[in-house]
């Protein structure tokens, strides 16, 4: 997602308790995991901007997690059918010089067609999505699960809202569409 912007990055992967705490509210839940990700890799980059993000999807009221393996995937996926899903994607950009965090949290609805079991079987062993929240890829085949889909930026489905980063970026001195990123 960030080589879209055309700016130089490294990825490091925090190692972080992503489980909620008792009665998280889930918009509160993905803000601070956005923050404790950019903050849990602050040591190793002393002077950059770091990027946090995570996503939490919810429907009736209940959190989806990654599903992990197949049957979990099934079954998340059976219980979507025909549902509307609120994924909500936390963003964090901290600025290590400054200690300035600009935090967003990003919703987009997604209704999923009434959807067969053997529909589902078969867009799983295709794409197999154990590792996404809400059990499909919207980038990917995925897309042909979904009814339609409401939000004001389509990348906060995918897992980082670039809309939202690069006002963030912006407000960090950071212009991308300017020669060499600043």
């Amino acid at each position: 997602m960030l080589q879209r912007l055309g700016l130089p990055f490294f990825i490091r992967v925090p190692d972080v308790d992503e489980s909620p705490a008792p009665g998280e509210d889930p918009s509160d839940l993905a803000l601070r995991l956005a923050r404790i990700k950019a903050q849990a890799v602050l040591p190793h980059y002393p002077k950059a901007l770091i990027i946090g993000s995570d996503q939490i999807a919810i429907c009736g009221g209940r959190l989806l997690g990654k599903p992990g393996h197949f049957a979990a995937a099934c079954e998340q996926l059976i219980a979507l059918s025909g549902r509307c899903v609120r994924f909500l994607t936390g963003v964090a950009l901290l600025n290590t010089e400054t200690r300035r965090m600009q935090v967003a949290c990003i919703p987009f609805d997604v209704h999923f067609r009434i959807l067969h079991e053997e529909q589902i079987r078969r867009y799983l062993w295709a794409e197999q999505p154990f590792g996404c929240t809400g059990s499909f890829k919207s980038e990917g085949l995925g897309i042909a699960l979904v009814e339609k889909m409401e939000g004001e930026d389509p990348t906060a489905l995918i897992g980082l809202p670039l809309i939202q980063l690069v006002g963030m970026l912006r407000n960090e001195g950071i212009d991308v569409l300017a020669p060499e990123g600043g």
